[in-house]
């Protein structure tokens, strides 16, 4: 039972979502919310270095058509205040307490990347809270070179900033015409908020998530048969950053799971796909 206030918008672009906080032990989270009120939220648990600023509207405006939606900066990043932890496993501790603090006790999850490492370690730790997970551009636990995240990161900046262009036209998608384009509109479309843009993510607060994504990529392997929620994973058939091989991984591990790639695009293939793939996601989380 949420104990959540009802004076909550009824916003459902998140270009217009407003920004809020709230504040659970010595940590300060900001977040944004949109969406109809009322039943189980969907929690969005973003990328490395990402703040509120870097989720793709063309995916959470048709998820909060229907579903009331949160989005979240962690400890450290954003506007949130604290640090980032050294491990994922804290990371997942910080998200629980984030959703503990707005008063919800059953959420949907749609995750990204890190943010998929970060909610695979939740549900696991908190299985009663989680009813349906969406794994996108992510691996589990001990992944076969989850850790070499660190140097594709650091390569695709010096790439972005000798071309003058955002590191995630890079990390997210194909250097071909097509992945090229996507990434370019891709981006536009992050800049869609003109008005109380969120903090930027601090290059030290980026440099502990590598290591605490590094330190995942090492370590042993979650039980992830425990994980029984539906769940719907995805990505693009060439990612760089974390290995499509391991949506595959994945699929293969959590038994009550669907699996969608999308053919000649990269970590950001939902992104680039995104007409597609909203829809498929929107009627997955369906309440």
């Amino acid at each position: 039972m949420s104990t959540h206030s009802t004076h909550a918008p009824t916003v459902t672009s998140y270009a217009d979502a407003p920004a809020r906080q709230v504040t659970a032990g010595a940590t300060t989270f900001a977040y944004r919310e949109l969406g109809p009120v009322g039943g189980i939220p969907v929690v969005f648990f973003g990328h490395l270095a990402a703040n509120l600023d870097n989720w793709d509207p063309r995916i959470v405006d048709p998820i909060a058509q229907t579903r009331h939606v949160f989005t979240f900066d962690q400890p450290g990043v954003g506007a949130s205040t604290g640090m980032v932890p050294p491990t994922l496993e804290q990371s997942a501790d910080d998200a629980y307490r984030f959703i503990t603090a707005l008063g919800y006790d059953t959420i949907d999850i749609f995750s990204f990347s890190m943010g998929g490492m970060i909610a695979q370690d939740l549900v696991i730790r908190h299985p009663e809270l989680v009813r349906k997970l969406v794994l996108a551009g992510t691996g589990p636990r001990g992944g076969k070179d989850i850790d070499k995240v660190v140097s594709t990161a650091y390569w695709d900046i010096v790439r972005g900033q000798l071309t003058r262009s955002d590191p995630k036209e890079f990390l997210f998608f194909n250097r071909d015409p097509a992945g090229k384009a996507a990434g370019k509109a891709y981006v536009k479309r992050l800049a869609e908020r003109t008005t109380d843009r969120d903090t930027p993510t601090r290059v030290s607060a980026f440099r502990r998530q590598l290591k605490a994504i590094q330190r995942y990529g090492r370590s042993a392997p979650s039980d992830l048969s425990t994980i029984t929620q539906p769940t719907l994973i995805a990505n693009g058939d060439n990612d760089r950053m974390v290995p499509s091989v391991l949506s595959e991984d994945l699929h293969t591990r959590i038994a009550n799971s669907e699996l969608v790639i999308y053919p000649n695009s990269g970590h950001g293939g939902i992104f680039q796909f995104h007409e597609q793939f909203a829809p498929v996601a929107a009627r997955f989380l369906a309440l």
